[in-house]
């Protein structure tokens, strides 16, 4: 067997560019009447903020973008929203749901 590189862990940043990778949907259930991430053998159910983050997660966005764009619609502080969007991105990343 031969060697091969490590896998490497890509780390969510502000910088980052998220998006959903080719064999993920987001798309809204009428059944459930909510938005779910349709993995292959796998079903997320992102809450009503995640939703709202990864409709904007599109690969030319940034992090900071996508907190500035949500800043300014919720009137909320911009750097709480970038921490939790970069916290939110990694956890998803790490699940093979979303690419940087």
């Amino acid at each position: 067997m031969a060697d091969s590189a490590p896998r490497t862990r890509a780390i969510a940043a502000p910088e980052s560019k998220p998006a959903l990778p080719k064999h993920i949907k987001l798309r809204h259930d009428p059944g459930r009447g909510r938005w779910i991430l349709l993995a292959p053998e796998r079903v997320f159910e992102p809450d009503e903020t995640a939703v709202e983050v990864l409709k904007l997660c599109d690969g030319d966005r940034t992090v900071r973008a996508i907190a500035e764009e949500l800043a300014s619609i919720y009137n909320a502080p911009a750097a709480e929203i970038e921490a939790d969007i970069v916290a939110m991105v990694q956890d998803l990343t790490d699940k093979g749901a979303l690419r940087l």
